[in-house]
């Protein structure tokens, strides 16, 4: 019986049913007749209850009396009272059924009146926003009117100007053609003489180096037929040159490591790079491998040659001032690994580009340029003149299309056929130190090469913006009296 009557305390049934009759008379007159009888009868199956409960410890602590415990009480007040025809049937729940039931009804009735109050507060949120809206409607309705009024008059007062100008409009397209047509002339007077200077600057910069070279020889010349002690004179002074070696001799095995690793990192990455652009506009991956590899072989070419005329303007600069152990050329070699930031990268990327652009072995859409690997030639000839000043200098490997292939100096790709003897095309150069391999190159073999390459030559493109043929015949005939191809050391 304890637990009964702890339990029904616990639940607060009475003070439920009393803030639910609360909950009626205030809403007694706004809700609807259905709703009414709702309560109503809400309130007396919720009495039931109450009373079951009350009945059932009622019967329990009869029990707890014994037979004749709480006798009197019952026949004093509870008979009276049922004999008032009042009947109560047991409830068909059980006590912990009823309670929870209790329980569930007053958290529905709170839950409702949260989303009833909710509700209500959406509702007003909801109007005061489309009143907003209803007011900025009406003011973009005004704006839209008179902007159409505008447009209106716009319209009315440009018809009958378009009438006048549509004379002028078309004479201003001719004469936009004709200067179109103009420029597109200028255009390629302005590469032909760019083509020619650059021509007359190549040959005065192998004249002039093959003039230094000559002077060079015929003092060395001098000096062993004349039989004065000089010569004595420099072997004796070698020591003391050895004793006091330059900065670009103390850094030299360092920035040879460097250069080598520089040189890979162009290989594994700059190299990439280049062919994914190059391939948004070339769909052939062997042409796209074949521009990246003239475009390195290139930039060692041009960057060499820039590395001798450098060295040429250093040493007749400092002849004049120079003094000391070391020779004018350590002098010289020293102040440019000091300066490399003077070389002008620039123009040595102007100039591959230029080559490139007339070279007949590569192809290369006309709406785009080679401007788009700039980035790649401009790292490679850094790397190259660098390797210039190296002590010997590095270099890159002759490579030809069609040539036997050597496992020394390269390394098979892997869309290969590794059982062919030839060398289909290059995807990178080799890199020389004398005749020592220092880094290996990477080729492409297949069987038939010799003949895919002498079709390839008679019926490759070249590019609209390329010489004439005269001009492109003066310009490889030049080519063949560049300066690395009479010497034999790698300047």
């Amino acid at each position: 019986m304890a637990d009964t009557l702890r339990r029904l305390t616990n639940t607060s049934s009475f003070s439920v049913l009393q803030d639910k009759l609360e909950s009626w008379h205030q809403d007694y007159h706004v809700i609807s007749c259905d709703q009414n009888l709702n309560r109503c009868c809400e309130l007396i199956e919720l009495t039931s209850k109450i009373q079951g409960q009350l009945f059932t410890i009622l019967n329990l602590t009869a029990a707890e009396g014994g037979h004749y415990g709480g006798v009197d009480t019952l026949k004093t007040r509870l008979l009276p009272w049922l004999g008032t025809c009042f009947s109560m049937a047991r409830p068909s729940v059980t006590n912990d059924t009823s309670l929870q039931l209790i329980q569930d009804s007053v958290e529905k009735d709170r839950r409702i009146r949260e989303l009833s109050f909710s509700h209500e507060n959406d509702m007003q949120k909801m109007e005061t926003q489309l009143c907003s809206t209803r007011l900025q409607l009406d003011s973009v309705r005004s704006e839209l009117a008179d902007a159409q009024k505008e447009l209106d008059d716009t319209k009315s007062k440009s018809a009958t100007t378009l009438l006048a100008t549509e004379d002028e409009i078309i004479q201003l397209k001719a004469d936009l053609r004709s200067a179109h047509e103009q420029l597109d002339i200028y255009k390629r007077k302005l590469d032909s003489l760019d083509d020619y200077e650059r021509q007359i600057r190549l040959l005065r910069d192998e004249v002039s180096y093959l003039s230094s070279e000559k002077a060079m020889l015929q003092e060395r010349l001098v000096r062993s037929r004349s039989p004065s002690p000089l010569p004595r004179l420099s072997r004796s002074s070698s020591p003391i040159r050895s004793e006091s070696p330059t900065r670009a001799q103390l850094t030299n095995s360092s920035r040879h490591a460097r250069l080598v690793s520089r040189l890979s990192d162009l290989y594994a990455v700059e190299r990439l790079e280049a062919q994914t652009l190059l391939r948004r506009y070339i769909s052939d991956l062997e042409m796209v491998q074949k521009i990246i590899f003239i475009a390195v072989v290139e930039s060692f070419r041009t960057a060499k040659l820039a590395y001798r005329q450098f060295k040429l303007r250093v040493r007749k600069t400092l002849s004049s001032s120079h003094f000391g152990p070391e020779s004018l050329e350590d002098a010289a070699v020293d102040y440019i690994v000091r300066n490399l930031d003077l070389y002008d990268v620039q123009a040595s990327v102007n100039d591959v580009i230029n080559t490139m652009n007339v070279n007949p072995r590569i192809s290369f859409p006309p709406e785009v340029d080679f401007v788009l690997i700039s980035t790649l030639i401009r790292e490679t000839c850094r790397v190259a003149f660098a390797m210039q000043t190296l002590d010997p200098p590095l270099d890159l490997a002759f490579a030809s299309d069609g040539e036997l292939y050597s496992d020394l100096r390269y390394r098979r790709s892997y869309d290969s056929e590794f059982s062919a003897p030839l060398v289909m095309y290059h995807v990178w150069p080799a890199l020389m130190e004398g005749d020592a391999v220092i880094v290996k190159g990477e080729a492409v073999t297949r069987r038939g090469a010799m003949w895919s390459r002498s079709r390839s030559r008679s019926a490759s493109p070249v590019r609209s913006r390329s010489l004439s043929p005269t001009r492109s015949l003066a310009f490889n005939s030049k080519r063949s009296l560049s300066p690395e191809r009479l010497t034999t050391s790698h300047l």
